[in-house]
């Protein structure tokens, strides 16, 4: 929005936290970046459609992002294992439609360069070579960055009310913020997550999005000397992620538990889906994360509710994946409500 021309303030209380590993994560900070977007099992529709695109604007973001400093690049390939022989059935098909996109089918029994190195395939599995992780981390400094060069305004305070200006324009906004200060802007883009319903209601609107939260564990193997020269950028399996960082070490989570609090059971699972490396690794640390799913909608939430009141938000698992796409689809909105 702001090489279109636009006059941009992002209003994020924590806009201006360091960007780190310390302590508990929230939104970007929590995410593992992976990006399944050519996996997606579905060949239609709007699920699709947002995820093939934002894979091919990551290709154009990124070039732009990175800089000497901050190295970005999407690490492939993927690989996910089948959990079962009809979800094998299923990989194979998509593998049929999508082998110009980089997909290819791996076959238990057939030999494969990672047979070897992974934990072990019982149904087999599919590769995709151009989904893979962006680091989340690099990924937000790197955006900071280019939001300062862009003369972003970035203000620190929590929004507590939003309420319709008919002094500005027919579409204008006041933003009431915690230090009582008033903002007044031509268009609201909420990207507000579980804070969108306290927002809206005020207003009339009923956006119900429901907190599923994720885990994840960084190890460090004890006596091996494992450069994971034989593994993918990102191993899915048993639903979670597993993605080799520095030698002797690897990040393991997923998003898949319903509420606020984590769960052992699922730190149990999650420990299953990598039983050998564990055998022989200790727990660096680990974290968890919230994130907002719709309640009876699909995610994310696109959606121009007024005139100057764009929602965006409800990404659930995939907010660093769609980011491009969302972005893209708010532009597109605003610049059609000035033409009008």
């Amino acid at each position: 929005m702001a090489n279109l021309g636009h006059q941009i303030t992002l209003i994020d209380s924590e806009v201006a936290a360091a960007i780190n590993q310390s302590g508990r994560r929230t939104g970007t900070n929590a995410s593992l970046g992976v990006l399944m977007g050519y996996t997606f099992r579905r060949s239609s529709g709007r699920a699709w459609r947002l995820r093939k695109q934002s894979m091919q604007l990551w290709s154009r973001w990124i070039p732009k992002l990175t800089t000497p400093e901050l190295p970005l690049a999407i690490k492939s390939p993927l690989i996910k294992f089948a959990s079962s022989e009809k979800e094998f059935s299923s990989m194979a098909k998509l593998v049929k439609e999508r082998q110009d996109l980089g997909l290819k089918l791996l076959e238990e029994k057939k030999e494969n360069p990672f047979n070897h190195s992974l934990p072990q395939m019982k149904y087999g599995g599919l590769i995709s070579n151009k989904d893979g992780r962006i680091d989340p981390l690099l990924l937000q400094q790197a955006l900071k960055i280019a939001l300062t060069k862009k003369n972003v305004q970035k203000i620190t305070e929590k929004v507590i009310k939003l309420e319709r200006d008919s002094s500005l324009s027919k579409s204008g906004w006041k933003v009431y913020l915690k230090n009582k200060e008033i903002l007044h802007m031509h268009t609201i883009v909420l990207c507000s997550s579980l804070g969108t319903e306290k927002l809206l209601n005020p207003l009339g609107y009923k956006v119900e999005m429901e907190p599923i939260l994720g885990q994840a564990i960084s190890i460090k193997l004890n006596s091996e000397n494992k450069n994971w020269s034989n593994w993918p950028a990102v191993l899915v399996n048993q639903g979670f992620n597993l993605i080799p960082q520095d030698q002797n070490k690897m990040l393991i989570g997923a998003t898949i538990e319903p509420g606020k609090i984590p769960g052992k059971i699922y730190l149990d699972k999650m420990k299953e889906a990598a039983p050998e490396l564990l055998k022989n690794a200790s727990i660096e640390y680990q974290w968890y994360g919230l994130r907002g799913r719709p309640v009876n909608r699909p995610a994310p939430i696109l959606e121009v509710l007024e005139p100057g009141l764009i929602l965006a938000t409800g990404h659930y698992r995939n907010g660093v994946l769609l980011a491009p796409a969302s972005a893209e689809w708010v532009a597109q909105k605003i610049q059609e409500t000035q033409n009008k």
